[in-house]
């Protein structure tokens, strides 16, 4: 693009964020210069300012400033992956069909590039394009958090699935390895959360006037006072939500030094964030509903033998089944 350009947000793409808008028609355009373009207002949706978390509505108008070319090889790194490469995203698939791949994400792989991340989920699904149309992201994990994570084929599952988790209607478990042990074994933690501007960057903190957060949380097993498997259930799905209650219950998920501090990485701890996305219930795009359970990752799996946990998911409490309906 050599000009400014404005598009019309399609019926299809009802309910999207901004910048998953963007992702889905600029590629190439990277998450952080994308959020330069929203700071200095040079996107707008209707004429004002917008977030990159703002949901559009059929017909409105965005303008896209020019883009440029493509800065040179760096750039082709979202366009050409390696046949090597292309074949170890495709071991990480748990599931495909016509309207969805749901892969069991690696701890260290980010899975949005940014500022110093060339290396990124995002950028390596066009080795799955099928029929000239590049697969859509429709959620996030942590670079640290492994487990599952959803990908739609094609922009019409897009569109039905972010709206499935838009409204809640995804349920998810993760677990978690935490440092001590809940003085209440299973409950409800409820505390609203908002970005906070520090010395070492960004931070998500407790505070009265932030956005909702709630999560579940069971106990399945407990290494003295020493340690605790959790089972996590968020019914909100905020960035870095289960990593904060965890600090906010007084258990700090281990290794996780910027929430937990020193007490989330005790001597003799195996490397990592010992928090994995284990099970995913949601509707299928195509109709009927899909469940899917993703094996633990080498990173949980050495923390759970450091702690002489045997990772069994018939213990009550470790899995969805055992939350109530919320």
């Amino acid at each position: 693009m050599s000009g400014v350009e404005l598009r019309a947000v399609a019926a299809d793409e009802a309910e999207l964020r901004l910048d998953r808008w963007f992702h889905r028609h600029f590629p190439e355009l990277s998450h952080g210069r994308l959020q330069k373009l929203l700071r200095t207002g040079q996107v707008r949706v209707d004429g004002r300012r917008a977030s990159a978390n703002a949901r559009l509505l059929a017909g409105q108008s965005i303008r896209v400033p020019p883009l440029g070319e493509p800065a040179g090889p760096a750039s082709n790194k979202q366009a050409v992956v390696s046949s090597q490469a292309a074949d170890w995203l495709r071991s990480l698939i748990l599931h495909q069909d016509e309207a969805v791949f749901v892969l069991n994400k690696p701890a260290g792989l980010a899975v949005q590039g940014g500022t110093r991340t060339t290396r990124h989920l995002d950028g390596m699904l066009v080795a799955l394009e099928r029929g000239g149309e590049r697969p859509r992201l429709v959620h996030r994990l942590d670079r640290d958090t492994s487990g599952l994570l959803v990908v739609a084929r094609t922009a019409a599952a897009a569109a039905r699935l972010t709206e499935a988790f838009r409204r809640h209607r995804v349920e998810k478990l993760y677990w978690a390895l935490v440092a001590g042990r809940p003085a209440i074994a299973d409950g409800l933690i409820d505390h609203p959360l908002a970005k906070q501007a520090g010395r070492r960057g960004e931070r998500i903190e407790s505070v009265a006037d932030g956005q909702p957060a709630r999560t579940r949380y069971r106990t399945v097993a407990r290494a003295g006072k020493v340690a605790s498997w959790l089972a996590l259930q968020p019914l909100t799905g905020r960035t870095h939500q289960l990593r904060v209650h965890c600090a906010l219950l007084g258990t700090p998920i281990l290794g996780d030094r910027k929430y937990g501090g020193p007490g989330a990485c005790p001597e003799g701890a195996p490397p990592g964030l010992m928090l994995h996305a284990r099970e995913l219930r949601l509707p299928h795009p195509d109709g009927g509903s899909l469940a899917l359970t993703a094996p633990l990752g080498p990173g949980v799996r050495a923390g759970f033998a450091w702690l002489g946990f045997e990772p069994d998911a018939d213990l009550p409490g470790a899995r969805l089944a055992d939350f109530a309906p919320t």
